[in-house]
């Protein structure tokens, strides 16, 4: 580290990098930055390419996109002496394949666990990998929210994901809801019953859900078809009703599948 002062790289000054580049500089970092259509500013060192902002620095932020993870790694390997940490939202398979590029340079895969516009540099991140521990006790100490994960590159973003199938998947649900709703004109009354159900749910809500959605399944292949065709009434897009349908009928062996006599523990359905 440069004195007591350490420097890190932000490669991406976006929305997420920038806010936490700018929080790095308030907590006292010397903080090299990169980005081909941001420019630096508020204190960031602005740098010419990955491998400038990478020259140096203790700990290398990736924080740019998945498609540009690669690239930026392969990019910034020469000069890195630090430790390179992957921000962004990828697949666990890609994770790992960055571990392995990395070769000898410590690496940390970081999963962002909630939006980082209100939040920077504070933002839930969940770390895991090689240099996890290290990543940790080096963003805690400027004031970040870094849980670590023990094991292998990837282990966090297969949190991330596991999480965003589900909050994503409700909230495609809802908005899909809401629409039909707008267009059949009740609205407030199915808000109003989403709220209720999601202020009323604990532990047996999930327990209901699936098992329900196995016991019941043939009837609710039935049940998501019509309501899949009540969409299409409407003239909302059914994409969610439509999924949920096929997801059912393929539960209740429709698909040429014996039926499910009992709910699979985890797992076994994939098998």
């Amino acid at each position: 580290m440069s004195g007591t002062r350490p420097t890190i790289a932000v490669l991406g000054l976006g929305e997420a990098g920038g806010a936490i580049a700018r929080d790095l500089v308030a907590a006292g970092a010397i903080v090299h930055g990169y980005d081909p259509a941001v420019p630096a500013t508020g204190g960031i060192v602005d740098t010419p390419s990955e491998v400038d902002a990478a020259a140096g620095a203790d700990l290398v932020l990736s924080v740019n996109s998945a498609t540009a993870a690669v690239d930026a790694l392969r990019a910034g390997l020469p000069k890195t002496t630090g430790i390179w940490a992957d921000l962004n939202t990828a697949s666990p398979g890609l994770k790992r394949e960055l571990a392995s590029i990395a070769g000898e340079v410590p690496f940390t895969d970081i999963a962002i666990m909630a939006p980082v516009p209100g939040k920077g540099l504070r933002v839930p991140m969940l770390a895991s990998g090689p240099a996890a521990e290290a990543t940790a006790t080096l963003l805690r100490s400027l004031g970040a929210s870094v849980e670590v994960m023990p094991g292998e590159a990837g282990l966090a973003a297969e949190r991330k994901l596991l999480r965003s199938v589900f909050f994503k998947g409700m909230s495609a649900a809802v908005v899909e809801a809401l629409l039909a709703a707008r267009a059949a004109g009740c609205e407030d009354w199915l808000r109003d019953v989403i709220v209720r159900e999601l202020t009323a749910a604990d532990s047996s809500t999930v327990d209901r859900l699936v098992t329900g959605s196995y016991q019941h399944a043939k009837r609710r292949t039935t049940e998501m078809a019509a309501a899949a065709d009540m969409l299409g009434e409407l003239g909302v897009p059914a994409d969610v009703a439509e999924a949920a349908r096929a997801q059912l009928a393929r539960l209740s062996g429709s698909n040429g599948k014996s039926n499910a006599t009992s709910v699979p523990r985890l797992g076994e359905e994939l098998r």
